[in-house]
């Protein structure tokens, strides 16, 4: 009995059990390597929530033929963002980081304490299809809110303008001890945090 309960901790912290590492088909081929890297779009741009509101969003097919209207606009692979666009019907993206339903995170208030897209969601801009590479087990949050107690983070960051916004996740931030006494940063580990 000890040896299944065990065994069912193990199962439930496991990547079979989190999908870390598992690219997620999706509706079109999105290949965030080319457009994060080789054009230096930044996460803003498409997932505009994600500095003013609890969900970061996934674009609408307008934000995609801003650009591919003029751009590659009779290529094959965007038919489905076109018949999208010209039907004014969302695009069926399939999630990859999904929170349980009890769980309650706020994309606005990590971006604008200065976390960066990566710290969660890995190195984006070198995947070819995205793939969950944090477990987002309570666990986890947990251990990154209790570590700005312990000791200070290197965390990577946004950048904000110029060039380095086009690279955003390349940059480092760190968060010193006069910064977590300025109120910047909040360890809130108390269990009404996230679950509301």
């Amino acid at each position: 009995m000890l040896a299944l309960l065990a065994g069912l901790f193990l199962y439930v912290r496991s990547p079979w059990n989190t999908a870390q590492a598992q690219p997620i088909d999706q509706p079109v081929e999105f290949d965030h390597r080319h457009h994060v890297g080789d054009d230096g779009i930044d996460c803003i741009y498409c997932h505009t929530g994600a500095e003013t509101s609890p969900h970061a969003g996934v674009p609408g097919t307008d934000v995609c033929m801003g650009c591919h209207g003029q751009i590659w606009s009779n290529s094959p692979l965007l038919e489905n963002v076109r018949r999208s666009y010209f039907a004014n019907q969302p695009l069926p993206w399939n999630r990859v980081h999904a929170l349980a339903d009890f769980a309650y995170f706020d994309h606005a208030v990590h971006v604008r304490r200065g976390l960066g897209c990566s710290a969660c969601h890995g190195r984006v801009d070198q995947m070819a299809r995205v793939e969950k590479v944090a477990p987002l087990t309570m666990q986890w949050c947990l251990d990154c809110h209790r570590a700005f107690e312990a000791n200070p983070l290197t965390i990577p960051a946004r950048a904000t303008d110029g060039y380095e916004a086009l690279q955003s996740a390349l940059y480092e931030v760190n968060v010193t001890d006069e910064l977590l006494r300025a109120g910047a940063v909040s360890s809130l580990t108390t269990c009404t945090a996230c679950h509301r």
